[in-house]
């Protein structure tokens, strides 16, 4: 009995230890990534983006974002484990070590005759003759009966004095850290016992396996639907206009778990009307288009407009049960796009190249969403190959204030940008703002990033590049602001969540619409680039058989360019046949407009020998220029991808006009590949 008491008193030891084993570790790690995460991020301080709330750090903004379903769970586990602790405080308080001295209230050494008197005492006090109670009886038995026998009787005092018991040596006993009615086995009770094991041992494991196994066949690791991105992979085409990647990006599956109420028809209604114009429905015939619109399925008919509210900014006339479904389409719009993205660039073509006029158009409606400009507004107007989109994402900008500004001979947004302060302020001023206002734009434009991107393509260790070889290729793309910061929160007060800037690295020849190269940048984790820059360039130097001396002074430069705000893009791609290929290196930024940054980049591709060497004064290095020259321009820029708003009219047209290859070659220079218009689905 007694070893069953000492079991179930260790079984809030046992709890206790199983849970701080998983959430002690647990808590430091979401500590540590708060602590990093609060370091990190800085956002735009202009009015509109403080008036929106987003960063508004009110005790109703902080309690709301802590109250996260994870976050309560660990401070419920937390206040569990306290409360464990202190019964376990409690508990062993309690338990008392086998002192005959203490027990008898004598200190060590006590004479016989000392220990007489208080053998005595402690009868008249405890005897059950004189106290009828029975824990005083139990007391007296068990204790102070035991204590006065080990330090009277010879053979009890030996045994106390070898073992610490007066009974002799003690048993080694193991036991099971349960509950004590789990442990009475011989009552009703015992098959709890089983059902606890089961269910430990079986149950919950085989439950979590379950769940786990569920959710990861139904979700990729960015948290998106397999059906999803079958979806995508499956409409995904290599003519696929800019206007026309919203088509494609409202069939997520998780759009389908939106629901579709009674009462949201006649709101969608309203939100029709409003959004009309941004629809690309044809006017001669629009009884038909809406007809046809409406006809769609209806979780689909609801994301298209609600992303169009967002676009044209009339998010504040929906109606109060919207609202829940339209920040939940924004709540997933960001990991959408990406994944969508991975589907324009992922290789297609026989030559593993993937579609570049798609992605172009994917990160331009990424752009759109973020800084809540229409779609149209990036059509070609005046001298402007973006439109009047990149004047719309600044604070207290309209069409009207656009148009004063065109009349004095500011068309495009970079010429409003490389203006001075004074010049630009007089500028705005002078086209009906405040100075209060133009403060506000002052900020937004120091916050907005400028690029410049410096790409080598080689083949490692030997001169020159042939057709067949593995080529490397090495980009540094560096980042400036005009306030200092590299990593920042981009202005987008219409977006009622945190996001992140992205940038995504692209070669391509667009002649052809191919993607040689992608991948994808982030200016915000600088430790996380500084391990990657260090790790790329080390394996890079091992390669060339470097020394130890050369490697660290490499690794060393590539660490300070990447804390000056610069980020290593490495890979590597298959060399086509031989000819010149005027290829074009792209950034463009999924949440400012007007920001993307072009570099022309020209690839000389040899004919391999016949004996495969590669010495020779004939082989040529590739030919990288570092910018595209001004009167370069009409020539190397055949492929305006900022004005592609064409229909599929002009799709089929261009099309037509590419050539045709066999056995999956690619043409040599002067015609363009095939690659872009094979279609795998």
């Amino acid at each position: 009995m007694a070893a069953s008491e000492e079991n179930s008193a260790l079984f809030p030891i046992f709890i206790l230890t199983i849970m701080a084993l998983p959430l002690v570790p647990y808590t430091i790690m979401k500590l540590c990534h708060a602590a990093t995460k609060k370091s990190k991020i800085t956002h735009c301080q202009c009015s509109e983006c403080l008036r929106s709330g987003k960063y508004r750090r009110s005790i109703f903004k902080r309690i709301s974002t802590f109250s996260t379903c994870s976050n309560l769970t660990l401070v419920l586990l937390w206040i569990v484990m306290i409360f464990l602790v202190y019964y376990i405080k409690n508990m062993s308080g309690e338990i008392q070590v086998f002192e005959p001295f203490s027990i008898l209230g004598l200190e060590s050494g006590a004479s016989d005759s000392e220990i007489k008197k208080a053998y005595r005492r402690l009868s008249i006090q405890y005897h059950p003759d004189k106290n009828p109670d029975p824990e005083a009886h139990n007391y007296f038995v068990e204790y102070i009966s035991k204590a006065y026998q080990a330090l009277t009787d010879p053979i009890s005092k030996e045994n106390f004095e070898k073992y610490g018991h007066p009974d002799g040596k003690q048993g080694f006993q193991m036991g099971i850290a349960l509950p004590q009615f789990l442990l009475d086995i011989d009552g009703a009770s015992g098959g709890i016992l089983l059902l606890w094991i089961v269910g430990v041992c079986i149950l919950l494991p085989l439950v979590i396996a379950v769940i786990y196994l569920s959710r990861s066949s139904k979700y990729t690791g960015n948290y998106v639907m397999h059906h999803t991105l079958s979806n995508y992979y499956r409409l995904m085409k290599p003519s696929l206009a800019p206007s026309k990647v919203m088509e494609v990006f409202i069939k997520a599956a998780e759009f389908m778990e939106i629901p579709v109420r009674r009462t949201d028809e006649e709101p969608l209604q309203k939100l029709f009307l409003l959004v009309r114009s941004e629809l690309n429905l044809d006017l001669k015939n629009i009884k038909q288009e809406q007809a046809k619109f409406w006809k769609q399925h209806p979780p689909f008919v609801k994301t298209e407009l609600l992303i169009q509210a967002q676009l044209t900014r009339e998010s504040d006339s929906l109606s109060p049960a919207l609202v829940g479904d339209f920040r939940r389409v924004l709540e997933l719009t960001p990991r959408l796009l990406e994944e969508l993205m991975k589907m324009a660039v992922i290789p297609r073509t026989a030559q593993g190249h993937g579609w570049l006029r798609p992605a172009i158009g994917v990160v331009e409606l990424s752009q759109c969403i973020i800084q809540a400009v229409p779609l149209s507004a990036k059509k070609t107007t005046g001298g402007s190959s973006e439109g009047i989109a990149p004047f719309l994402q600044l604070p207290h900008i309209s069409e009207s204030v656009i148009k004063r500004i065109a009349r004095k001979k500011v068309r495009t947004f970079q010429e409003l940008r490389d203006m001075s302060l004074e010049d630009r302020a007089e500028l705005l001023q002078a086209a009906g703002l405040s100075s209060t206002e133009v403060q506000d734009i002052e900020r937004v434009l120091e916050m907005m990033p400028s690029l410049s991107i410096d790409i080598t393509c080689e083949t490692e260790g030997e001169e020159g590049i042939q057709e067949g070889d593995v080529v490397t290729i090495q980009a540094w793309v560096t980042l400036k602001r005009d306030n200092g910061l590299v990593g920042a929160l981009p202005h987008a007060p219409r977006y009622p969540f945190h996001k992140e800037e992205s940038f995504w690295f692209l070669l391509a020849d667009p002649n052809s619409n191919d993607v040689w190269f992608s991948q994808k940048l982030s200016f915000m984790d600088e430790a996380a680039a500084v391990s990657a820059a260090s790790k790329a360039i080390e394996e890079t130097m091992e390669g060339l058989g470097a020394d130890a001396k050369e490697k660290s002074k490499s690794v060393r430069e590539a660490v300070e360019k990447v804390r000056s705000g610069s980020r290593l893009v490495m890979g590597k791609f298959l060399a086509p046949v031989e000819g010149n290929y005027n290829l074009m290196c792209y950034c463009l930024c999924d949440s400012w407009i007007g920001c993307d940054k072009k570099v022309n980049s020209k690839v000389k591709v040899l004919k391999r020998t016949r004996a495969g060497t590669r010495g020779g004064a004939a082989l040529e290095e590739s030919i990288v220029e570092d910018g595209i020259e001004e009167e370069e321009e009409s020539d190397e820029e055949e492929y305006d991808y900022e004005s592609e708003y064409s229909e599929d009219e002009a799709d089929e047209q261009d099309s037509k006009k590419k050539g045709k290859t066999a056995n999956g070659t690619v043409p040599k220079k002067g015609s363009s590949s095939e690659g872009s218009g094979t279609d795998e689905d």
